[in-house]
């Protein structure tokens, strides 16, 4: 498995997470602030579109998991 199919599985788990413990409606929810998490990995997500700069990424090539170029 290649760092950015790593990547995607993290940052999808850490969405659905932090939505299922953020929201009101949800039977799991603990805290409104989960939702602050849940815009970091979105805003993340989005700036790693531009610029190239991932710290997961970065951690995973530290454990030697190579990325997929």
């Amino acid at each position: 498995m290649n760092a950015e199919r790593i990547i995607r599985i993290v940052a999808g788990f850490m969405i659905m997470l932090t939505l299922s413990l953020g929201l009101e409606a949800s039977p799991a929810f603990v805290s409104k602030y989960f939702l602050f998490f849940t815009a970091f990995v979105g805003f993340n997500l989005f700036q790693s579109g531009f610029t190239k700069f991932c710290p997961l990424n970065n951690i995973l090539s530290k454990f030697g998991i190579k990325g997929s170029c």
